[in-house]
């Protein structure tokens, strides 16, 4: 199926070939290799490298974090979040406040940061971790995946898993991607140095204008600010004003005064689109497997998409154990099971959200409402951060006996023995 008709004579051999080394590339290779897997996992890029990101991370990417034995203490700009402000379309701002005690509900990182950790973290389970390799050519067999790498001698494998972006070359290759498609959301970042509350605190923006998107400031050490706004893609902006919006951003009084006086810029801007259609994605080709954004795994809500690239590259691991060498169809049928029924209901749900929250009266009544109460302040947070899948709401039989109470993620240094011991 699909590649270059040229036959690639493989030198290289491994169990399973990762194409992608962000977060669903190397959740996938720490699973596998941890297994006892021979893992081979190529990048283009050269590690730590900067990622287009709002960088936040949701309890479920934490959980996911946890379990594969991340020490927070290696990501250099990690960074506790515990409070958080949102502003209504109409002016209002509703405090929210995580839960206090052990464990942690939302963290912030730059992805240049936590990805780099997660690399090392796949080279000490066992991986074998090329960067500066891009992916060339490949052929899919009925019994092996042959790839043409940068740099690299011809690599076989029994599987390959396409981690490698919402432009993913492998699906190129193999021909299954749609050239028109440019995903469901754009996003604009800049690091700013912000004296103001803005390197303490989450905020959220629903501004007027950018409605179903959002502005935000995620906070990071040493005084500094993730700030950046997203809409979904066929929104009233288009590219020229988008580009009229982030200039202004920035100016206007309430954000100007939360990130502080004196502020200044840290990095140039930087834009992205985010793709989020998990539903009516194709999620396996023969000995192929997508993940993360290669498989526009991202929230169609809120654009986040840490949490759920770790989900896919999680069960696309547990899909390859379970299945075995010889059995491609099984592989695929359990991945493509486990992953749509981890997350396409939340996505259905987030995605007619994301519709209410287009209508400024709406989300202004929304956000009244979940002022009411402290009750409703805390747990609108923890459902906002995703301690709970949001389609939980609507499907009774996910609730539980400590449904929006369970305690935050704890990370134990003794987890990460297992890479060692591995």
């Amino acid at each position: 199926m699909g590649g270059r008709h040229r036959t690639i004579r493989p030198v290289v051999s491994a169990d399973v070939l990762v194409v992608g080394a962000g977060p669903a590339g190397a959740a996938a290779a720490i699973a596998l290799a941890r297994a006892g897997r021979d893992v081979l996992v190529c990048d283009k890029a050269t590690f730590p490298r900067d990622k287009c990101c709002g960088d936040g991370l949701t309890a479920m990417a934490l959980r996911r974090l946890a379990e594969m034995g991340l020490e927070p203490d290696r990501v250099a700009s990690w960074m506790p979040v515990r409070d958080i402000h949102l502003r209504s379309p109409g002016g209002r701002t509703v405090d929210l406040t995580l839960p206090g005690g052990p464990g942690l509900h939302a963290a912030v990182a730059r992805r240049a940061d936590l990805d780099a950790a997660l690399v090392d973290m796949a080279r000490r389970a066992g991986a074998r971790v090329v960067e500066g390799a891009a992916l060339r050519g490949v052929e899919v067999h009925p019994d092996r995946v042959v790839a043409c790498l940068d740099g690299l001698p011809p690599a076989q494998a029994r599987y390959v898993i396409g981690a490698d972006g919402m432009w993913s070359p492998l699906r190129k290759i193999l021909g299954l991607a749609d050239r028109a498609y440019r995903g469901e959301w754009h996003a604009f970042r800049q690091y700013v140095v912000a004296p103001g509350p803005a390197a303490r605190d989450l905020w959220v923006w629903f501004e007027p204008d950018i409605l179903p998107g959002y502005a935000w400031s995620f906070p990071l050490p040493d005084g500094r600010a993730n700030v950046g706004f997203g809409v979904p893609r066929g929104s009233r902006l288009d590219g020229a004003g988008l580009a009229r919006t982030w200039r202004g951003l920035l100016a206007r009084p309430h954000i100007a005064e939360v990130i502080g006086p004196g502020w200044r810029r840290e990095s140039p801007r930087r834009a992205w689109p985010i793709p989020a259609a998990l539903p009516s994605t194709r999620l396996t080709a023969g000995r192929a497997l997508f993940v993360g954004d290669a498989a526009a795994a991202a929230d169609p809500m809120t654009g986040e998409g840490i949490g759920q690239a770790l989900e896919t590259g999680a069960l696309a691991a547990e899909a390859v154990l379970a299945g075995g060498a010889c059995r491609p169809e099984l592989v695929a049928r359990c991945y493509e099971r486990s992953a749509r029924a981890a997350l396409q209901l939340d996505h259905r749900l987030a995605s007619r959200l994301s519709t209410i929250l287009g209508h400024r009266h709406l989300t202004d009544a929304a956000l009244a409402v979940v002022d009411g109460g402290e009750w409703r302040r805390r747990s609108f947070a923890r459902w906002m951060f995703e301690d709970e899948p949001r389609s939980a709401l609507l499907t009774p039989r996910r609730w539980h006996c400590h449904f929006l109470r369970r305690p935050g993620v704890t990370f134990s240094a003794d987890a990460a023995v297992v890479d060692d011991m591995t």
